[in-house]
């Protein structure tokens, strides 16, 4: 019997609890029936504050309105907002807090746990541990792409979801910036929002 899935008022809250809430907790990806999934060991939160996040693109992009490409970060909590970056990976980000604000915690890194010979073609035949230690690299072991923007992922039917485990205790998560963010300045070049749980192998490398 698998772990219950995770509803839209676990996301309905600010980023950064939702992003530490998620270290433990499983993502599952449904591939033609079959699952592959991983627990999240690896997160960041954007645009959690009163301030402009100006390494978020729902603050950066448009004075912080909604363009094409943002709009469903501006959406319901609980849905998925998935984007191309540097010409050729997918990110997968989770839509959190109300309505008609952009907020949402981007996974980074997660430890497989099921499906990991199909992860394992999807990733061209990388080894176990470097499956989805980076956010890029996930996407592409769950073939997660442009096709899930947008999706529910708290409704019963869908392909992609969240499962509630066992929670993870205080401390055993670690913060500190978050990675990647180029000319982004202070402070939200430095600020502590990634969370991560300590001495996991499968968190990726800055």
């Amino acid at each position: 019997m698998m772990d219950e899935r995770l509803e839209r008022s676990f996301f309905a809250r600010p980023a950064r609890q939702v992003a530490a809430e998620l270290l433990g907790k499983r993502l599952v990806r449904l591939v033609n029936g079959r699952r592959l999934a991983g627990i999240i060991v690896e997160t960041e939160a954007y645009c959690d504050a009163a301030e402009p996040d100006l390494a978020c693109h729902g603050d950066r992009a448009n004075q912080g309105k909604p363009t094409p490409r943002t709009a469903v970060m501006f959406g319901p909590a609980g849905v998925a907002y998935v984007y191309f970056t540097y010409g050729m990976h997918w990110m997968f980000n989770i839509v959190t807090g109300q309505p008609g604000e952009a907020n949402a915690v981007l996974i980074r890194a997660l430890e497989p746990v099921e499906g990991i010979e199909q992860m394992m073609v999807n990733r061209n035949g990388r080894s176990h541990r470097q499956l989805t230690n980076g956010p890029a690299k996930l996407a592409q072991a769950l073939a997660i792409d442009k096709s899930l923007n947008g999706a529910n992922l708290c409704t019963p039917d869908g392909v992609i979801w969240l499962e509630s485990t066992l929670a993870v205790l205080p401390e055993a998560i670690a913060t500190g910036p978050r990675i990647g963010l180029g000319q982004t300045p202070e402070p939200w070049l430095s600020i502590p929002w990634r969370y991560w749980l300590r001495d996991n192998p499968y968190v990726s490398k800055p």
